[in-house]
């Protein structure tokens, strides 16, 4: 009589060895991991004899089977005496693809990971569980999205004008057109916006975008960024849909931490509860400086805001431009108010050149029709109510442009410095709804999720930083 009762199923287990061990000379045991799931392989040899197999054969496999090693077992399922579902061989394990490099038991040096990124998701089970968990947040937004009625497009990522953002494209030549620069989209908001205009209601798209700036815990130059536009929706409705979003988001990945993604810690510090709390741009930071900021739409309001820096005895901003000294003035008394969920409303039109603007009548300045959510004092969405007049359009592109003219800004390696999108407003000459839009970084969203603090930790590859040095440690080989 066999050792082991013998079913007539016949099962092959395909994976990498994520442990092994044996039990004196005849037990070997070892866990073999595929597509999230592991199971236990038993090789007797008592067994394995009899199916032909020699002793000299078993020790050899004994002795060369590595952690890492993809293999394949065929066997019987059964279960050993404390209950673990087990893979009985009935012939000895095939060993595809050994290892030749040992892995190592513990990877903690945080120089060695990043250089080594494909030993870290071997040793280590967070930077897996991120990946796992950055994927599945995609799919819940894009599900979010399409339950209510959008659907999912690709727009260009080459361009012969980067638009839709304030930032510094990449740029390069196409053979096929020699002499026109052609440049790394740095969002998809016009693309997505004429597909608006030719009759599109309720559209996104999630993807690639590329900003030739700086590298720091929360931005890399190439990240992912979701975008979503529905006519005649409103600030409200955009505020509404990123509470529901936001909520959805928590309830889900805490069940994920419960479940499958056990190496990542539970968000605790964070109440998701609607309605999230709203600070209004200008107010806030007159509340916190105890004086009115000058008219914002007034020849000599650059000169008074400098004026009013020197005398709360702040530094200026390099290039100190109004929208930097704004921007510098929201990082300082709002952004570090907005621990929880906080809209950021209200923001100067000339903030917002995309954005409808309006006359708020409780300061008696031009405000844009937009929010932003901050969590933690981290900006997370970006909305507003589209700009569709094109008139409007035009004064607000002349106006940004002279702001980026003043603040010395030569877009990209050609000396081409910012224009007017003359195509986005002929476009919107055919007639833009009113509209909502929406934007997200991904990366961002999923570091909150996540519990991690660097934009790193979400990207397999690291920064583009990392990437740098990960192909330059190749050519040095």
């Amino acid at each position: 009589m066999p050792p082991y009762p013998t079913p007539r199923r016949i099962l092959m287990a395909l994976g990498r060895v994520r442990s092994n061990r044996s039990s004196g000379s005849k037990l070997v045991f070892f866990d073999v991991s595929y597509e999230g799931e592991t199971v236990q392989a038993m090789c007797n040899f008592r067994a394995l004899s009899e199916a032909g197999v020699s002793r000299e054969d078993f020790q050899k496999f004994k002795q060369i089977l590595r952690k890492g090693d993809s293999v394949s077992v065929t066997g019987h399922p059964t279960r050993t005496s404390s209950g673990e579902l087990t893979v009985l061989a009935t012939e000895l394990p095939q060993i595809l693809s050994p290892l030749i490099q040992q892995i190592p038991e513990t990877l903690t040096d945080p120089e060695t990971r990043a250089l080594h990124p494909h030993i870290d998701t071997l040793v280590n089970q967070e930077p897996r569980d991120v990946t796992v968990l950055k994927h599945l947040i995609k799919r819940r937004i894009e599900s979010f999205l399409e339950n209510d009625g959008f659907i999912g497009v690709n727009t260009p990522l080459l361009e012969a004008r980067a638009g839709g953002a304030i930032a510094r494209p990449f740029e390069t030549r196409a053979t096929e057109f020699p002499n026109t620069p052609i440049s790394l989209r740095i969002a998809p908001e016009l693309y997505l916006k004429r597909l608006v205009i030719g009759g599109f209601d309720k559209l996104y798209e999630m993807g690639p975008a590329f900003r030739n700036e700086g590298i720091d815990a929360t931005h890399n130059p190439e990240f992912t960024i979701c975008e979503f536009y529905e006519t005649f929706a409103t600030l409200e409705d955009l505020i509404l849909k990123t509470e529901t979003l936001f909520r959805e988001l928590d309830s889900y990945v805490r069940t994920l931490k419960t479940t499958k993604l056990n190496s990542l810690d539970q968000l605790e510090d964070i109440d998701f509860t609607s309605p999230f709390a709203r600070l209004p741009f200008i107010p806030t930071i007159e509340a916190a400086i105890h004086r009115q900021l000058p008219d914002l739409r007034s020849p000599s309001a650059t000169t008074d805001l400098k004026s009013l820096f020197a005398d709360l005895d702040i530094p200026l901003p390099a290039h100190p431009t109004l929208p930097r000294l704004l921007d510098a003035l929201a990082a300082r008394y709002i952004e570090p108010l907005c621990m929880q969920p906080t809209f950021i409303t209200h923001h100067p039109e000339i903030l917002s050149p995309l954005s409808k603007s309006f006359l708020d009548p409780s300061t008696s300045q031009h405000v844009a029709a937009r929010v932003e959510l901050f969590i933690r004092g981290h900006e997370y969405v970006n909305a507003y109510e589209e700009e569709n007049s094109p008139f409007e359009q035009r004064r607000k592109f002349e106006e940004q442009a002279r702001w980026r003219e003043l603040d010395g800004e030569v877009v990209g390696g050609f000396g081409r410095r910012a224009g007017i999108d003359e195509g986005y407003l002929e476009a919107l000459e055919f007639g833009l709804p009113p509209t909502g839009g929406w934007g997200c970084g991904v990366d961002r969203l999923v570091m909150l999720f996540a519990g991690v603090g660097r934009i790193a930790d979400v990207l397999p590859f690291g920064t583009l930083r990392n990437v740098v040095a990960l192909g330059q440690a190749g050519r040095r080989r």
